[in-house]
């Protein structure tokens, strides 16, 4: 099996790639879905979570704007954070790469590989790119987005072009759709043949 990790910035259009190896019968873990599910009602870190910060969880699990608010921003209260949800989304990893073990290729879509270290756990990394005025705004277009807050985000995140010089294959999502899908599949033929091809 071979571990495609991908990854992109906000706004990159990450989600839309992911859903397209989807189309091609590729198995994606989605590490943002795996955060919403735990996080979500009767999730299993909403308790943890409400006890680190209190407030910020209901009868719909994490309210996770009030909860960015209380951690975008602050050092020490992110990393708390993150040492409850990290390693809970990596036990969901496992068991998802556990189900699908005789796959030739699998996709972790993983937001921040290269920022929490997870590039080292894949075999290869594709990054979905486009141009800054591009992400930006596709970005500010989102309910309740500021530039403040999107300045914020990207202060988090390791900047595009560090992420393309790193990666083994960069999908582009500025063009026609028609150019990304073809971007996706010349990658998963080229990833799921057989090794002595």
């Amino acid at each position: 099996m071979i571990v495609l990790g991908l990854t992109g910035s906000i706004g990159m259009g990450k989600s839309t790639v992911a859903a397209m190896f989807a189309a091609e019968g590729v198995p994606v873990f989605d590490a943002d879905a795996a955060v919403h599910r735990l996080q979500g009602p009767a999730g299993a870190l909403v308790d943890a979570i409400e006890a680190l910060f209190p407030g910020t969880t209901g009868p719909g699990g994490v309210d996770r704007g009030a909860l960015a608010e209380r951690v975008l921003g602050e050092a020490q209260a992110l990393r708390d954070l993150e040492a409850l949800v990290h390693p809970a989304v990596a036990r969901e990893r496992e068991a998802f790469l556990a189900a699908h073990a005789a796959e030739p290729l699998v996709v972790l879509d993983i937001p921040l590989l290269f920022e929490a270290g997870g590039w080292s756990a894949v075999d290869r990394i594709a990054v979905v790119s486009a141009p800054a005025e591009v992400q930006r705004a596709r970005v500010l277009r989102r309910p309740g987005m500021t530039e403040e807050k999107l300045d914020r985000i990207l202060a988090r995140q390791m900047p595009d072009s560090e992420k393309r010089e790193r990666a083994d294959f960069v999908i582009p999502t500025d063009g026609p759709f028609a150019a990304t899908e073809a971007s996706v599949r010349r990658i998963v033929a080229c990833l799921s043949r057989p090794a002595d091809s």
